[in-house]
């Protein structure tokens, strides 16, 4: 609803309204805890949305009383919001406010990795949320910030290397996109070569391929070129998921 045209966006919203989804049955495990929340942390982080990150945040701490066993993904993701609140406090200058927010969502995130040190879903958050917030962190947290999203792409790696040609696209592309793209903040310019070459490999005429080009014809404009965010969870999208299983 965010994305229409001002001039159409009061009759949009009946619209809008008409077809939203009913609010999902966040017990029922056949809805993943990533598909329960990511839209709306993410309409946050993308297109500065807050009402709908606040909707993602509240949904996150019913999960929490509600899927324990799932506490590992989940505080991955509340500390996703979090910092993004604090990134956003650092930009409007609120210095303390930073401060707090950034340590308690590292704090989470070290929690996350303690609880569920093999919860892919978990790695694949953190790896996500440092890659896309980084760079937009104070310069003295820069390297940290860029040095955690490399270990976490890289744990993922560890993992699926072996099939990374079976993963559905945006997987594929994200996956190798944050391995090139944190190994370059991280100044590993050999393993950026390598992994450019495996999104043209296993990701041929799409927007990873086409990026991963334009850093290999320009280098130095490597930083001002996203690899990652370039496509979208299509199959895990939540009204996807309730119509797929209200057919069932």
């Amino acid at each position: 609803m965010h994305r229409i045209c001002l001039l159409l966006l009061v009759a949009a919203v009946g619209a809008a309204a008409a077809v939203q989804p009913p609010e999902p049955p966040l017990t029922d495990q056949r809805i993943s805890v990533h598909t329960l929340v990511r839209e709306d942390v993410f309409a946050g982080l993308r297109e500065g949305d807050m009402e709908r990150l606040a909707r993602g945040e509240k949904r996150i701490a019913l999960l929490l009383e509600q899927r324990p066993v799932e506490t590992s993904a989940l505080l991955a993701w509340k500390a996703t919001a979090l910092l993004y609140r604090a990134v956003r406090a650092h930009e409007a200058g609120r210095t303390e406010e930073f401060t707090q927010k950034y340590a308690e969502a590292i704090e989470l995130l070290s929690r996350a990795k303690r609880l569920g040190p093999n919860d892919l879903g978990a790695t694949a958050t953190t790896a996500g949320v440092y890659a896309l917030l980084a760079d937009r962190l104070p310069k003295h947290e820069r390297d940290a910030a860029w040095s955690a999203a490399y270990e976490s792409f890289q744990a993922l790696w560890k993992r699926q290397a072996r099939d990374v040609e079976k993963l559905p696209l945006h997987m594929r592309g994200e996956l190798l996109g944050g391995l090139a793209e944190s190994a370059q903040r991280t100044g590993r310019t050999k393993e950026v070569a390598e992994y450019l070459d495996k999104i043209l490999a296993v990701a041929p005429d799409t927007a990873y391929a086409e990026a991963a080009k334009r850093w290999r014809k320009d280098p130095k404009a490597a930083t001002a070129a996203r690899l990652t965010c370039l496509g979208c969870h299509a199959a895990g999208r939540l009204t996807a998921r309730l119509a797929a299983l209200k057919d069932k």
